[in-house]
């Protein structure tokens, strides 16, 4: 075991992306620089024609083994996601990708997961409340499960080969149903869990195999049990397990949970399964979950205590920590407490080790995953005995000197943000009076067209500002580079013929790490990078103090931007909670705090813009979603807040400053309302990936006044479009939406993507919104 008398548990899964800019960066440096434990974060499928997926799996089974880690996960390791893996372990393709059955191959993978030159992709989603996505499954009673992929089998095979014993993961069979979707053409009130008895079956297989392998030890992922399930919905749980016990006799079996406390009826549910040997608890997100654990906890079964924050890059709190883990070892026993992290280390940056940029005093307040095996090893060592009291002690040292360190704190903005707490922040005049001032102003056709941003950051650019930061290029010579690059998007929008343009965003890095430089309050690492979908993956900032803008963020690239043009020039800002949801936020104090100090920076960079003449300015909420709680009860307070803030950062503006923000990637229609008392003037939100989701919440009665663009293609696709299939998505969006209020817009950002592919893209959906124009004046 390695750690006498203890179990230690890591729930560790292996992230497979980076963007190309870190990509390239992890290859240059090579193995020396970065460790493998960070090549957690990166998916390289081949190089020079040599699979690297075996050795990264390989590093990280060996480093968890020698940190004294007893539960070491397999077929965590994926090259997109789990439920796409569960998918194509499933065989539920669907039929458009012309698959004939047998082992799932990379081209039918990364066809549902990006879609091809002739089909879309799959509905990309969040998963739950992070910045994690996963492709979401299309199911209908016409589909033909077959055992397809061997992934799981593979894999712990593959560890044992290297003298690893693992403990083989799979999404539980309920959770996996519960996160699908009807397919097209499916009513949409399709009881997905009626396909519980055709997919067990396959589970079955995949445990048999997995038996005759040699594991001893199954983890299934119910994380659906934190969120607020129906009867019949948790009597799902029930089946599946019972159907599934003769199948799991001679296995040691870990039902695990994360996220959120687990409601009191889904608890007794849980712990009532049958065949089931332990249960995993997330009890830094789910602390009241605690209650219930002392108030009835199986006798004889495994508790996995995830004390140890999976989501966050703090330092455990080890007097905390320890506390909550003895006062569990005297309701399960000592022989049957494992001391966990939260959830995945997915979701954290990598290794301290490689940051040179953070100083002594931060780093000491920190713990990424590297460090997060080390606190798992240390509290499971201190609850048998084996306290390492040196290592207690500098971790006492650490939280004392952060709580009192005066770089936290700044009364000013303290006070600040306290004061907005009892208001509310609105603009004076409504909507639709607003929009009358800004069409007089502005002069927009009918169905305006914009883009949402950001454009092609190619190799060229990222070497720029790479020079720039490495100082071999002078700030003259950067300014110049990044004018020329500004330049040329503003006159290929032009061209175009696009009516509000945007200046591309050529001197961002990230849509949050370029705010986050430039306010106080944030620190940011040099590799710590967290994967967000397929081979994609961020570097959040760190925010560990009081946050304010020393000085204006963007008004120097909007201004010059607006001046190569005669059209409106959109000014980009992140909005509050985006920034905030998408960042490592401080544990110290409530969210909502952080937030609103944020607000107050954007909304002083606001009204900067307001004031050099930009007239168009878009505040960018892409997560605004992805923080609500997962527990219905806790949602009014949090999108109270949300709200809130996004109004603070506008509402000084005149009325005929134009106020839009973007969202994406995540399921609105259950919001909607609180989009609306966001009070924007325009929102562009995605819509074609979602299979057009978002316009069924207007054809069952929702009014909105405002303008509003939900997305006519996916930019998360090589797919281009036609300029007829774009039109017909405009018309359908006319069926429920007034002409007055809809603009023509991409899905997302155009960041990620190709110039061969934005070009003709964008000359389609303009050709489209011209076409429709012509069709409407003519019908008059």
């Amino acid at each position: 075991m390695g750690i006498e008398g203890g179990l230690v548990v890591l729930k560790s899964k292996m992230g497979r992306g980076c963007d190309r800019e870190a990509k390239d960066r992890v290859l240059k440096r090579g193995k020396n620089t970065v460790p493998d434990l960070s090549l957690y974060r990166f998916y390289l499928l081949k190089e020079n024609g040599l699979p690297h997926s075996a050795e990264l799996r390989s590093s990280i089974w060996k480093q968890m083994k020698d940190a004294g880690i007893k539960f070491i996960p397999s077929n965590t390791f994926s090259y997109y996601d789990q439920v796409l893996d569960t998918t194509a372990m499933l065989g539920a393709v669907p039929p458009r990708y012309g698959w004939n059955g047998g082992e799932i191959e990379f081209g039918t993978y990364f066809s549902m997961a990006r879609g091809n030159a002739s089909v879309p992709a799959m509905e990309m989603t969040k998963w739950f409340d992070t910045n994690y996505h996963f492709i979401v499954p299309e199911l209908g009673p016409e589909v033909k499960f077959s055992y397809s992929s061997h992934k799981a089998v593979q894999e712990y095979k593959e560890a044992k080969a290297l003298g690893v014993e693992t403990v083989p993961v799979l999404v539980g069979p309920v959770s996996y149903l519960l996160l699908s979707k009807p397919a097209k053409g499916v009513e949409k009130s399709f009881s997905l869990l009626s396909l519980l008895d055709k997919i067990l079956p396959i589970y079955k297989e995949v445990i048999a195999e997995l038996k005759a392998a040699g594991a001893s030890w199954i983890q299934f992922d119910e994380p659906t049990l934190v969120k607020d399930l129906e009867s019949h919905q948790l009597q799902a749980f029930t089946s599946a397990y019972s159907a599934l016990e003769s199948s799991l006799s001679g296995l040691n079996v870990i039902i695990e949970t994360y996220f959120a406390d687990v409601p009191a009826a889904a608890f007794k549910t849980l712990t009532s399964l049958k065949g089931v040997t332990g249960f995993g608890f997330d009890l830094v997100r789910g602390a009241q979950t605690l209650d219930l654990i002392k108030g009835g906890f199986p006798s004889g079964k495994y508790l996995f205590a995830g004390v140890v924050d999976g989501r966050n890059i703090w330092a455990n709190d080890f007097a905390s920590s320890l506390s909550i883990l003895g006062s569990l070892e005297g309701i399960v026993g000592k022989d049957k407490l494992v001391v966990s992290t939260s959830c995945s280390l997915l979701h954290t940056a990598v290794d301290l080790v490689n940051e040179p940029k953070l100083d002594k005093e931060l780093k000491s307040w920190m713990a990424f995953a590297a460090q997060k095996v080390v606190e798992v090893n240390a509290l499971a060592k201190a609850l048998t005995g084996h306290k390492d009291e040196a290592f207690f002690s500098a971790n006492a040292a650490a939280h004392a000197s952060r709580k009192s360190s005066p770089r936290v704190t700044n009364e000013a903005v303290q006070k600040a943000a306290a004061a907005l707490k009892g208001s509310d922040h609105r603009r004076a005049t409504n909507v639709s009076a607003r929009l009358d001032a800004q069409q007089k102003k502005l002069n927009l056709p009918i169905l305006p067209t914009t883009t949402i941003g950001s454009f092609p950051q190619t190799m060229e650019l990222r070497k720029v500002r790479r020079e720039y930061k490495a100082k071999k290029i002078s700030e003259e010579e950067y300014i110049k580079a990044i004018k020329e690059e500004i330049n040329k998007v503003v006159k290929l929008q032009e061209e175009l013929d696009i009516d509000v343009l945007v200046h591309g965003e050529p001197e961002r890095n990230d849509m949050v790490e370029y705010f986050g430089e430039q306010l106080s309050g944030f620190a940011f690492s040099a590799n710590g990078w967290v994967q967000s979908y397929g081979s994609r993956c961020v570097k959040p900032p760190i925010i560990y103090g009081d946050v304010s803008r020393p000085k204006p963020m963007t008004v120097f690239w909007s201004s010059m931007a607006q001046s190569m043009t005669a059209r409106p020039m959109k000014g980009m800002l992140t909005g509050p909670v985006t920034i905030l949801n998408w960042s490592f936020v401080r544990n110290d104090q409530p969210r909502f705090e952080t937030c609103y100090q944020i607000a107050l920076a954007i909304k002083e960079e606001v009204e900067d813009l307001e004031k050099a003449g930009i007239n168009v300015i878009q505040i960018d909420e892409a997560a605004l979603r992805e923080g609500l709680p997962l527990r219905k009860s806790e949602e009014a307070f949090y999108l109270d807040w949300a709200v809130h803030s996004f109004r603070i950062t506008n509402c000084g503006v005149s009325d005929t400053c134009q106020i839009h923000t973007h969202m994406c990637y995540s399921n609105f229609n259950d919001i909607i309302h609180s989009i609306i008392d966001m009070d924007a003037d325009v929102i562009t939100i995605e819509n074609s990936r979602s299979d057009e989701k978002l316009l069924s919440v207007f054809r069952e009665g929702v009014k909105y006044g405002a303008g509003i663009g939900p997305g006519v293609y996916d930019i998360h696709s090589p797919r281009i479009p036609s300029t007829d299939e774009i039109a017909d998505r405009i018309n359908k969006m006319l069926q429920v939406l007034e002409t007055n209020i809809l603009w023509v817009n991409p899905d997302c950002g155009l960041k990620t993507r190709k110039y061969a592919e934005v070009n003709p893209a964008l000359q389609n959906m303009v050709a489209a919104a011209k076409l429709i124009r012509t069709q409407l004046a003519s019908a008059k």
